[in-house]
């Protein structure tokens, strides 16, 4: 198997953009980005954002590392950070997030950057917000490390990964079920991720949600995300969050869509401080 680099990794995303081609809107538009707020929240998060991933104290200079399209971005601002950069591997991503500032009134700084190999000094953020990020780049590990490195004492985190929850964890028992789904309409827009779901392969699922042509994906049990995490940070709590109920072939009630968010989430979230 071919090596995966992190120039692979940039290639798909520069030409990829997180939610282009899911969207009937044209990208950097208000409507473009107010669809992908909703999606976000009503459908992702199933209805509310939960408080944790934002941190208590948004007083120090916040990093929103991985920053896409410039949703953490805004919300952030929203929430009383006030010194903020966003950084991305992609020149596209920041095109986007600066469009979406913009709109929205926000003020940041922008910075392409590789989580691998950031290029701020040692000890310069109050806080680094993470989501969805380092399970994409190839050496996970030194990502975590770099993010440690450019925090201040005491400093802290949120970050978030792909969770293997109990459904990828029986994938190989429930294929079956999923090319029902599948054959029932069950898939996501955009992407050439319409045949997710009549996967065999767990891992292929985990990479496919991001479109077919993604390099890499990378999900975590509780342990392994705890293992990744704990020789940089002290873990003060971790949280589960994320269901996309689009993926459905019929509409879930809200409620329903609440307790899978709770009970059989697919992503994994972590608050830290820095380890001294």
């Amino acid at each position: 198997m071919e090596k995966i680099s992190i120039e692979n990794v940039r290639s798909f995303w520069e030409k990829n953009p997180l939610f282009q081609g899911e969207s009937k809107y044209k990208p950097g538009t208000l409507e473009f980005f107010q669809e992908h707020r909703r999606v976000y929240i009503e459908d992702c998060f199933a209805g509310k954002l939960d408080n944790r991933i934002f941190p208590t104290d948004m007083t120090g200079t916040v990093l929103d590392l991985g920053c896409g399209p410039g949703f953490w971005t805004v919300e952030l601002a929203r929430r009383g950070a006030r010194d903020l950069i966003a950084a991305d591997l992609t020149h596209n991503a920041l095109s986007l997030a600066r469009m979406r500032c913009h709109l929205m009134g926000i003020q940041s700084g922008f910075s392409q950057e590789n989580a691998e190999n950031l290029s701020f000094d040692n000890d310069v953020f109050a806080h680094v917000n993470c989501q969805g990020v380092i399970h994409h780049t190839p050496d996970t590990n030194r990502a975590v490390a770099e993010i440690a490195r450019v925090l201040k004492k005491n400093g802290t985190a949120v970050i978030s990964v792909y969770y293997k929850n109990l459904i990828l964890r029986s994938w190989k028992k429930i294929a079956w079920f999923g090319k029902i789904l599948n054959k029932s309409g069950a898939a996501l827009a955009g992407r050439g991720r319409e045949g997710i779901f009549a996967q065999s392969d767990v891992n292929e699922i985990v990479r496919i949600y991001d479109g077919i042509d993604n390099p890499l994906g990378k999900a975590y049990s509780k342990k392994e995300f705890y293992e990744l995490l704990s020789p940089h940070f002290n873990v003060d709590e971790l949280f589960y969050h994320f269901f996309p109920a689009r993926s459905l072939p019929i509409p879930i009630p809200g409620m329903i869509h609440k307790w899978l968010d709770r009970h059989l989430p697919f992503m994994i979230f972590a608050r830290l401080t820095k380890k001294n």
